[in-house]
């Protein structure tokens, strides 16, 4: 399957291989989005379609992108195999599902052998695996750091908002 979006220049690609993972992964754009960094998304399974997954990591490079996201269930070999055709950064993103709940995918995808890196998030955590993403194309775009930095205080200031909150109705 061809990605389901692709802008002109995306910054980052979002991949998942079955389209019952897009309510998950779809935090991963709204993120992105937030920020204002462009990104591509395709629904590709590395075991129904490793050629044409294959080509897609191929291409990634040609495209812009500079860091994946991948999203995966159960035996969650789209991570791991990213990682192995590219030298961009991946992040993985675990989704819970199946009879261990998403254990299962989260072990796959932290566990990936010497030299085949795969950054995992927590299960579930496409919006980490934005901000992740966001961080590492921040080292280069003093732009992004920007918000960024806004990004972190604004959540800080809206966590000591809620901690004063709370302390004020106890």
């Amino acid at each position: 399957m061809s990605p389901t979006s692709t802008p002109s220049r995306p910054k980052v690609a979002v991949v998942y291989g079955s389209a019952s993972d897009a309510a998950t992964m779809s935090k991963a754009g709204a993120t992105l989005g937030r920020f204002g960094v462009e990104f591509e998304e395709a629904v590709l399974s590395a075991h129904r379609a490793p050629r044409t997954l294959a080509d897609w990591v191929d291409g990634l490079r040609d495209r812009g992108v500079a860091v994946v996201i991948a999203g995966a269930g159960l035996a969650a070999a789209l991570p791991g195999t990213v990682a192995a055709l590219t030298t961009l950064p991946v992040i993985g993103v675990p989704i819970s599902g199946g009879a261990l709940d998403g254990m299962d995918s989260l072990l796959a995808i932290a566990q990936m052998p010497p030299g085949v890196a795969v950054a995992t998030v927590g299960l579930n955590n496409a919006t980490n695996a934005a901000v992740l993403a966001v961080q590492i194309l921040a080292v280069s775009d003093p732009d992004l750091a920007a918000k960024l930095a806004t990004y972190k205080d604004d959540f800080e200031k809206a966590a000591a908002d809620g901690l004063a909150r709370a302390g004020a109705s106890a």
